[in-house]
C-alpha cells in the first residue's frame, strides 16, 4: 500500500528491478495456456461462468494450475520444467484432464486468439478488474480495454532469462522473434462476426490499448535489458492504487510511475508492493518476471500450441538456431503491425518465418522436444510457414466458402 512519506527513489527502483526482473533460473520452460469457453452446443452463445468454475476444482495430475480471465477465459499455467518434452507431455496430460471435466458439464475449449462474435462482457467481479476497466474507460469509451480483458486468448512461452552474460541478447532476440512467432501462428481473423482486416486481431486489439504498457519494452536501442526494461516501467501509466486491500483505485488522469515517485499522489507514495503491483499491470510482448515471459501469441488448439511452445523456446536456447534467426529477423523488430494484420502474407515476414522453422527444426530434438511435438512441428511448417499462411488464413478460407465462424475439427476447437 501506498506510503504518507517518499521511501522509494528512482535508484530504489532500478536497484529492485535489475534484482528482480531478470532472476538466472535453471533452463527451465513453462507454458500458460489462454482459451475461450463455449457451450458445446453453440459456440456462438456465451457460457454459464458458473459451470466453467466448477471443472476447475479438479486436480491436475502435473500441478497445472487454473485461473481465469476477466471474462471467464480459462487459463491453464504449468509448473516449470527442465526441457520442452517434459513441459508439452506434461500441459498435455494436465490439459485433457481439465477438457474432459468440462466436457462432462457441456463445456468445450476453443482456441482462437479473440472471440469472433461476443460482445466484451466482464464475469469476475475483483477490485481489479473493476478498476482497470474504469482506467480503460478514462481515455474514451474503453471498448479496446475491454475486449482485451473479456474476449483474448494468448499462449504465453516461459523461458530462462540466462546466465548475466546472455541476458541483454537474449532480450534483444526475444524482441526480434516477438513479430515472426506472432505472425507465423495468427489465429484471430474476426471480430463480431466478420474479418476484421487483421490475422491477429488480439495483437491488432493490443495495439489500440494503452501504449505505455503494450509496447515493447525494448525499443532496438542498445540500452542493457535491466535500462530498456526500468525505463518502460517508469514511463508507463499507473493504472490503479490500492488504497485497502478491497479498494482499488483507478487512475483516471494519466500519471507515469516516476511521477507517482516524484510527487507523489492524494493516497500517498509508491513503495516496492505498489512497484511490484504496477508491473503486474503491464503487458508488453516480452515481459521479464525472473524469466522471459514472451506474451504475442494467439491461441492455438491442441495440439497446435506445442509447436509455438517448441519454437519459441529453441530459437532462444539451441545456440546455433539462435544464430541463425537474429540474422534472419533482424528486419522485422519493428513490424508489430505489420505482423499482427499480415502475418506471412507480408513478404519479409515470410521470409524470416521460414528461416526460422528451417533453423528450429533440425534442433529441437537438441533442444529436449519430445517425439510428437517434433512431428507436429514439422507438420505445421508444411502446412502453414513453408506455404506462407497461419492458421487465421484457413478459417477466413472456411467463412469465405460458408460464412463459418468456428471451424469443426481440431483447427480451432479442442478436441
Amino acid at each position: 500500500m501506498p506510503s504518507s512519506r517518499r521511501r522509494l527513489d528512482l535508484d530504489g527502483v532500478r536497484r529492485h528491478l535489475r534484482d528482480h526482473a531478470f532472476e538466472r533460473s535453471a533452463g527451465r520452460v513453462g507454458v500458460e495456456l489462454e482459451w475461450l469457453a463455449a457451450p458445446a452446443s453453440d459456440p456462438t452463445r456465451a457460457c454459464d461462468f458458473s459451470t466453467v468454475l466448477t471443472a476447475s476444482d479438479v486436480a491436475l495430475p502435473n500441478g497445472s494450475r487454473v485461473t481465469f480471465e476477466p471474462g471467464g477465459q480459462p487459463e491453464l499455467s504449468s509448473c516449470p520444467f527442465p526441457t520442452i518434452g517434459a513441459t508439452c507431455e506434461a500441459v498435455a496430460a494436465d490439459l485433457s484432464v481439465f477438457r474432459s471435466a468440462l466436457a462432462r458439464r457441456g463445456v468445450r475449449l476453443i482456441g482462437t486468439g479473440l472471440d469472433p462474435v461476443r460482445r466484451p462482457q466482464r464475469v469476475l467481479d475483483l477490485p481489479r478488474y473493476t478498476a482497470m476497466e474504469a482506467y480503460f474507460a478514462s481515455d474514451g469509451d474503453g471498448a479496446c480495454g475491454r475486449t482485451m480483458m473479456a474476449l483474448t486468448a494468448a499462449i504465453q512461452v516461459n523461458v530462462d532469462a540466462g546466465p548475466p552474460e546472455q541476458v541483454d541478447a537474449r532480450w534483444r532476440l526475444a524482441h526480434d522473434l516477438g513479430p515472426v512467432l506472432a505472425a507465423s501462428f495468427a489465429n484471430s481473423p474476426f471480430r463480431a462476426g466478420r474479418p476484421s482486416g487483421w490475422r491477429s486481431t488480439r495483437l491488432g486489439n493490443w495495439y489500440e490499448v494503452d501504449r505505455t504498457r503494450t509496447a515493447p519494452a525494448h525499443n532496438g536501442d542498445a540500452a542493457s535489458a535491466v535500462d530498456a526494461w526500468s525505463s518502460f516501467v517508469l514511463a508507463a501509466n499507473v493504472m490503479l492504487i490500492r488504497a485497502s486491500e478491497l479498494d482499488f483505485v483507478p487512475v483516471r488522469t494519466p500519471m507515469r510511475f516516476d511521477e507517482w515517485l516524484a510527487g507523489g499522489h492524494a493516497l500517498g507514495f509508491p513503495s516496492i508492493d505498489d512497484l511490484d503491483y504496477h508491473v503486474t499491470t503491464l503487458f508488453p510482448p516480452v515481459r521479464p518476471r525472473g524469466w522471459l515471459e514472451l506474451r504475442m501469441i494467439d491461441a492455438l488448439p491442441d495440439p497446435w500450441w506445442r509447436v509455438a511452445v517448441a519454437v519459441a523456446v529453441t530459437l532462444l536456447d539451441d545456440a546455433e538456431a539462435s544464430a541463425i534467426a537474429a540474422r534472419a529477423v533482424t528486419g522485422a523488430r519493428s513490424l508489430w503491425v505489420e505482423a499482427a494484420r499480415d502475418a506471412l502474407a507480408h513478404p519479409f515476414i515470410a521470409c524470416a518465418a521460414r528461416a526460422c522453422f528451417d533453423a528450429a527444426l533440425p534442433a529441437l530434438a537438441r533442444a529436449g522436444a519430445d517425439d510428437l511435438t517434433i512431428e507436429l512441428a514439422h507438420d505445421y511448417h508444411e502446412r502453414y510457414v513453408s506455404r506462407g499462411r497461419c492458421p487465421a488464413d484457413e478459417l477466413l478460407d472456411a467463412w469465405r466458402h460458408d460464412g463459418s465462424l468456428f471451424a469443426t475439427g481440431p483447427l480451432v476447437e479442442a478436441p
